[in-house]
């Protein structure tokens, strides 16, 4: 499982014209699912992910988290996290989820960011989806 997540002023994504979550400061995430990945993998990054110091305190230094400094939270899951790239100029996917079990993970993951954080949106599984952000910094991190 991959989680990449951005530090955001701002971020919404749309389905077909309509936005289906929407969020201000806090952070832009995408969600990679990859065979092999379990319950367990989602609890630990659904932890780590709202205890992550990426803003910044009163002297400048990324001490704060998520929650501490009030943001959203926008999921969104992203199939192509899981792209193999090292060879050849085509990406692979053989090492994604099979897509009922990347939906399954995906919503078990979402169910326990929002278990612990009431600010938390989501994209839509499987949709074509437009993503605007502000990435704040730029500040960007990559949580496996």
């Amino acid at each position: 499982m991959k989680v990449l997540v951005q530090r955001s002023l701002a971020a919404k994504v749309e389905v077909d014209g309509e936005v289906v979550g929407a969020i201000d400061h806090g952070q832009m995430v995408l969600v990679g699912i990859e065979r092999g990945d379990t319950e367990a993998d989602t609890q630990r990054l659904a932890d780590k992910l709202l205890k992550y110091r990426m803003f910044s305190d009163e002297d400048g230094k990324m001490n704060l988290n998520v929650q501490q400094v009030g943001g959203g939270v926008l999921l969104v899951s992203q199939f192509t996290l899981a792209a193999e790239t090292k060879k050849g100029l085509r990406p692979g996917f053989s090492s994604a989820a099979v897509p009922a079990e990347g939906e399954r993970l995906f919503n078990d993951f979402v169910a326990k960011v929002k278990a612990q954080y009431d600010r938390v949106e989501t994209g839509r599984f499987g949709a074509d989806m437009q993503i605007q952000f502000t990435n704040d910094g730029p500040v960007t991190f990559m949580l496996d």
